[in-house]
């Protein structure tokens, strides 16, 4: 009788591996005071727009943040959020890769640097897939969904879901076009992930972005009271 091969299930692996990157990361910032949000979003969904408002919300309320922008090329978003905010940031460039994942992210912020700064915010790559697979050592994982992308995401993302803390709903000021339901929305969310936190808010008005600022505030007062 021939011998079965050996079977490694090499992406179990690789995950495990990276899983205990990312505790070592997010260790090490704790230790240093410093928290670190992930963003995560589609193309398009409005996140550095959201970003560049909430940086200036936080930088209003005397915190000191940076900004790691990650793409696949290209430095636009990180000079629009360095022109619009002042805030400190690097470009990280993932040659070609869909995610961050903590190696990478480690690296990033070994030579961007953590002194002088409370808040940490990665922009992941611009995808619902990738991103949700590979915990880069924050502290916060956030995701955004914009109206346009409709309301049954949850549904077909759902790791996204089931991984994030909060879920931003932008663009709200664009529902009256689009056929999207909000109850819809969170209760497909919440079966997927109970305890998600949800906002809803217009990055391009304004409109519900004091909320999601002061929810973010009052995570940043629990990280730095238990840490």
């Amino acid at each position: 009788m021939t011998e079965k091969p050996e079977i490694l299930e090499v992406k179990e692996r690789i995950l495990a591996e990276q899983n205990a990157d990312a505790e070592e990361l997010r260790g090490k910032l704790t230790a240093k005071g410093l928290f670190f949000v992930n963003l995560m979003a589609s193309p398009g969904a409005g996140k550095t727009t959201l970003l560049t408002r909430t940086v200036r919300k936080l930088e209003e309320r005397g915190f000191r943040v940076g900004v790691m922008e990650a793409d696949v090329d290209s430095d636009v978003d990180a000079l629009r959020i360095r022109e619009e905010t002042g805030a400190r940031v690097i470009q990280l460039h993932t040659g070609g890769s869909c995610h961050m994942d903590a190696d990478m992210t480690a690296r990033g912020i070994e030579r961007f640097g953590t002194d002088g700064l409370d808040i940490l915010f990665l922009e992941n790559i611009g995808n619902l897939v990738c991103p949700a697979e590979f915990d880069v050592g924050a502290h916060l994982k956030v995701m955004i969904l914009s109206v346009p992308e409709g309301d049954d995401k949850p549904l077909k993302y759902p790791l996204m879901f089931e991984v994030s803390d909060m879920l931003l709903i932008n663009k709200i000021d664009a529902a009256p076009i689009f056929d999207f339901d909000f109850e819809a929305c969170a209760a497909r969310a919440r079966e997927r992930n109970p305890r998600i936190e949800i906002h809803r808010l217009s990055a391009l008005t304004g409109e519900g972005i004091d909320a999601w600022v002061e929810a973010l505030a009052g995570r940043v007062a629990e990280f730095r009271k238990n840490r």
